[in-house]
């Protein structure tokens, strides 16, 4: 565990940590306390600023998410919880080099996944050759007859995708978690490089970093190259939100204002004449690319849900007939399937005819009655994740779970065990918060954002730094009690 080394370095200026368990990497200081070459720069310049000072940033930087009204909702069992999210101000970094590396690897796995979904919904190449079994989608909701057979304008399936990583070691880097759906968070992504360029405009002087801020804009030029074959002139996007009592409806908002796109609801579209068309002062308009962030089973209740209020009644008709692309396309859900994600790296030498530059973490499949006696045998010593699960919860981090916890997990694995995937306890790698003991380490995870369309995969240089703000946790979930930060990709 990392720890201050004395009185002095405790304080905000100057401050260090240092690690006496070389298992646990942290990426700002080396076991000896001396600065990895990343953060440098950031040292150097921390060590110059006024203690106080920096604790009346720390204020002011709640203070803004406040009045910008950055929060998020916690579903309970009554009802929901508005929460701020909690923002960490020192930066995770990461160096030019290191980037590259990192962004071959996202690359080769979002082709991938493309490969991958096209495959599944057409002559299922990998089920007939073995190397994926049958049942991981034969009664897998995610997957959706309705797909079959038909491939999305352009041939794009995931048109944005967050590949969340984890970092155990100088060089180790590990893909975590796939997120093919609908992928949040890039709106705190985003957040977080203005808060830190309004309370440091002199910082970004003196450490070059590679821009995110123009993330909308990037996301707007790959939607309108994403258009299906009915559009005439300049593509008209839309977002599709659920609504405001959406735990993600302020990033639905900030993406729509930001790209200069319509936000609606479903009841703002209907079908006019084939096309999908959202209602304005002028009558209906056609819509021709539609960022959804309606899950799959509310998008059309013709097709899906019959009692849903969320989605567009024919929606899917007009899609399959070439008349309006959705992104992401109904059906990927199940690249987000941890069953699936055990078998990334089958599919990505499958689909690429390469070993995958970015390595799984290594994971058990309790349908596999080998691996369910294992994870049975070691629960206490395993992180149990049920498939289709999110943001931290249904999951056990058996060294930090009470012996009850564990029996009552073990129950579920043994009554569904196909419902669960567990993986090793890592040592994830830790970077410093700001506290008002000075910098202490805490646990962190990175979600790059990714987008895909005709024209190639534009990876942001950045992407969401999760931070788990409770000693010693590993679970990062903003509902769970996480935090962000700003990330920097420094440039060369």
């Amino acid at each position: 565990m990392l720890q201050l080394r004395n009185a002095r370095l405790a304080r905000c200026k100057g401050s260090r940590v240092t690690s006496n368990d070389p298992a646990k990497f942290d990426e700002m200081y080396a076991p000896d306390g001396s600065v990895r070459p990343a953060y440098r720069g950031y040292q150097q310049w921390l060590s110059e600023q006024d203690e106080g000072w920096l604790r009346r940033k720390d204020f002011e930087a709640e203070s803004f998410f406040r009045k910008t009204g950055i929060t998020f909702n916690v579903y309970g069992e009554d009802d929901a919880e508005e929460r701020l999210i909690p923002f960490d101000m020192v930066p995770r970094i990461v160096t030019g080099g290191e980037w590259r590396r990192l962004s071959k690897g996202i690359e080769q796995r979002v082709r991938a996944l493309n490969a991958f979904m096209h495959d599944l919904y057409h002559r299922q190449e990998i089920i007939r050759s073995g190397r994926l079994p049958e049942r991981l989608f034969r009664d897998n909701s995610a997957w959706l007859p309705q797909m079959v057979g038909f491939t999305p304008p352009g041939g794009v399936y995931t048109h944005i995708v967050g590949i969340d990583l984890v970092r155990t070691g100088p060089n180790d880097f590990f893909v975590l978690e796939d997120n093919a759906r609908t992928p949040s968070g890039v709106s705190y992504m985003l957040e977080n490089r203005e808060t830190m360029m309004a309370m440091f405009p002199e910082l970004f002087s003196e450490v070059r970093v590679e821009t995110v801020s123009n993330y909308p804009q990037r996301l707007a030029r790959s939607l309108a190259a994403s258009a299906p074959p009915a559009t005439k002139g300049k593509p008209v996007v839309a977002v599709l939100t659920p609504g405001i009592y959406n735990s993600a409806y302020f990033e639905h908002a900030f993406l729509a204002d930001q790209m200069g796109a319509e936000l609606v609801e479903g009841s703002d579209l209907r079908v006019v004449d084939g096309r999908v068309a959202m209602r304005t002062t002028r009558g209906y308009t056609p819509v021709d690319v539609i960022y959804r962030r309606v899950d799959d089973d509310y998008l059309d209740p013709l097709s899906f849900n019959p009692d849903s209020a969320l989605g567009v009644p024919g929606i899917m008709d007009v899609y399959r007939a070439g008349g309006v692309t959705i992104a992401n396309a109904p059906g990927t859900g199940i690249c987000d399937d941890k069953a699936i994600y055990s078998f990334m790296p089958e599919i990505v030498e499958f689909y690429t005819g390469q070993k995958p530059l970015l390595p799984n973490v290594e994971t058990w499949r309790c349908a596999d009655s080998d691996s369910r006696a294992y994870v049975l045998d070691n629960l206490a010593e395993l992180v149990v994740k049920e498939v289709h699960g999110s943001g931290g919860y249904g999951m056990l981090v058996g060294p930090a779970a009470s012996k009850r916890e564990i029996a009552n997990f073990r129950k579920k694995i043994e009554a569904n065990p196909t419902n669960y995937i567990a993986q090793p306890t890592l040592a994830l790698s830790t970077c410093p918060i700001f506290t008002s003991q000075g910098l202490t380490p805490r646990h962190v995870d990175l979600r790059p954002f990714v987008l895909v369309s005709p024209n190639g995969i534009d990876i942001t240089p950045g992407g969401l730094t999760r931070v788990a703000l409770k000693k010693g946790s590993l679970v990062v979930n903003s509902s769970q009690g996480g935090g962000t930060k700003d990330t920097w990709v420094l440039k060369e």
